[in-house]
């Protein structure tokens, strides 16, 4: 059974960090592309970045790329998002998603096989 679990949202004060991680089982985490959504209330499922099976490859999208930054560990079958300076309009759940197709990801939700629960994440003074 493939298993996709977030954790590391919160609450923080805008200027703050998080770190969320997506742990998986069930595949061999090797052989998918990784990525990060988020959906805010009201609003359609927004592609955050996206990591390939080896992870040497990257894409983050342009809204937070100065910001953000993805990552993962094959030895610890976890992806990790890093939020820095986050802002208010941050705010939104956070889901990680694997790929078995692509070896780079895709940005479109469909594209993805596999999610996580979600991870709320609120960005607020």
């Amino acid at each position: 059974q493939v298993q996709l679990v977030e954790s590391g949202g919160g609450s923080v004060q805008p200027g703050g960090s998080l770190r969320l991680s997506c742990a998986v089982s069930g595949l061999t985490f090797s052989r998918v592309a990784m990525a990060w959504f988020r959906q805010a209330p009201g609003k359609e499922r927004e592609f955050v970045g996206r990591a390939s099976r080896s992870g040497y490859t990257k894409l983050i999208a342009a809204s937070v790329e100065s910001r953000f930054n993805i990552s993962r560990d094959n030895t610890k079958n976890t992806v990790y998002l890093q939020m820095n300076s986050l802002k208010p309009e941050d705010t939104a759940v956070y889901y990680c998603a694997a790929d078995v197709q692509h070896v780079y990801g895709t940005n479109f939700p469909s594209d993805y096989n596999y999610w996580g629960q979600g991870t709320q994440v609120t960005v607020s003074s």
